[in-house]
């Protein structure tokens, strides 16, 4: 009889955490297609953003088509990677690989280009966050030649 894995043990295996330079947890990233090339751009420490050549519009989440105006002429643009916390969440104990992590923030960062994402910020104590904090894109190695995207306080 052949041997048989658990269930979710696949899953299990594709999503392994392990802890980034940030100290909070990171897993591995599978890319699709519309994604590959804005994970290949975090490991070189680029923020990637798609912005609509009919429209203007920025785009996030990394899609090939305009949610604004439907068009898919779209095109890569590199972010400045600055932009300010529009709102934020202190979570002081979180669950499975987070749970010993706490506190960390998790927050909405409202790029220079537009677009809001969800992120972590880091690089700074908790309580010392706040709305319209001027934050700066850094990035977690995944150990999987890609990074994931954090945001810490602005060197003054």
């Amino acid at each position: 009889m052949a041997s048989e894995t658990p269930v979710g043990a696949d899953r299990a295996a594709r999503v392994a955490l392990r802890v980034g330079a940030s100290g909070l947890p990171v897993r591995r990233v599978e890319p699709t297609l519309e994604t590959q090339e804005f994970w290949d751009a975090t490991a070189r420490g680029e923020l990637l953003l798609r912005k609509c050549d009919d429209c203007s519009s920025t785009i996030w989440y990394p899609r090939a088509f305009c949610p604004a105006c439907s068009s898919q002429n779209t095109s890569w643009i590199i972010s400045s990677g600055r932009g300010t916390i529009y709102s934020f969440s202190i979570t002081r104990k979180g669950a499975g690989a987070w749970a010993e992590k706490g506190p960390y923030v998790i927050a909405y960062v409202e790029l220079e280009e537009g677009p809001r994402v969800l992120t972590n910020i880091v690089g700074c104590e908790v309580d010392s966050v706040s709305f319209g904090m001027a934050v700066s894109v850094v990035f977690d190695d995944t150990g999987e030649a890609m990074s994931i995207y954090r945001f810490a306080p602005s060197p003054a």
